[in-house]
């Protein structure tokens, strides 16, 4: 009798173990998922052509009006912040597709099926975020290098080129990909906060983009006090070639940037497990 029992317990036990729901199952499901939908792919092109093709057109403009420049504009010219300046645009392309990853679910109804594979929720969450910015990390840095090498061999025509080795350049070449990174989580998690796909795209540009520009109408004094502590001034220091004496250091606002970051994923998670799916 024991024996029998043992023999019909083994095969049900493997088949659980089989269809147990693990972190690296849920990666693997999110990482098809991420593919599987065509604003990926032309979001994640967008950010790719304008970080990679962004920063040696503007530097093939600036050399041939390089003769008409002011002389005080030729001699604050910073080489860097020319190659990687196709951040300005790439950023829209990674948030926006950052809010859309999870509030794509809600609008078609998709986040009920992953909530009933995965009951615990937060493992979506986890894999989601962490899929997306290893993406946006690895295209972001191959495009980056691209732009700063394509764009100093352009800028040879006035001599007017740097090279990895000056401090700030690989900093900046790297920075580039790790704020684009930490910025897609950052949108996925608004996203999950607001669970809603215009609403989300709107927040992170009120964020990113309105509240800077609304602080530049407000007096010099009061600017100096509130911009460092923007999560957009913040983080992008860390990919910038110059530093304004007003800001933290490159890597101390990065660092207030991740604080940022991992504030907004912590008010998504305890709200995915609250909420109604």
């Amino acid at each position: 009798m024991s024996a029998t029992s043992a023999t019909l317990e083994t095969p049900v036990r493997t088949s659980v173990a089989r269809g147990q729901v693990t972190q690296l199952r849920v990666f693997r499901s999110e990482w098809t998922k991420l593919w599987s939908l065509r604003s990926t792919r032309w979001s994640l092109l967008a950010a790719t052509v304008a970080m990679a093709g962004l920063g040696p057109l503007i530097a093939f403009f600036q050399m041939n009006r390089w003769d008409r420049m002011a002389p005080d504009d030729r001699l604050h010219f910073n080489a860097i912040n020319t190659a990687v300046g196709g951040y300005h645009f790439a950023q829209l392309a990674i948030g926006v597709l950052g809010v859309l990853i999870l509030t794509g679910e809600y609008s078609t109804g998709q986040i009920r099926s992953s909530f009933m594979a995965v009951p615990k929720r937060l493992p979506v969450l986890w894999a989601k975020c962490g899929t997306f910015a290893a993406v946006a990390f690895v295209l972001m840095l191959i495009s980056a290098f691209v732009a700063f090498f394509a764009s100093q061999g352009i800028l040879t025509q006035h001599h007017v080129q740097t090279t990895l080795g000056h401090a700030p350049a690989l900093r900046s070449v790297l920075g580039a990909a790790l704020y684009m990174a930490v910025l897609g989580v950052f949108a996925t998690g608004l996203g999950a906060i607001v669970r809603n796909t215009a609403g989300g795209i709107s927040l992170f540009a009120g964020l990113l983009f309105v509240v800077p520009g609304l602080t530049n109408l407000l007096p010099t004094s009061t600017q100096n006090a509130i911009n460092p502590y923007l999560p957009s001034v913040a983080a992008q220091g860390i990919l910038s070639g110059t530093r304004d004496a007003h800001t933290f250091s490159p890597w101390g606002g990065f660092a207030l940037f991740c604080g940022y970051t991992v504030a907004v994923l912590i008010v998504a998670a305890v709200l995915l497990k609250r909420r109604d799916a």
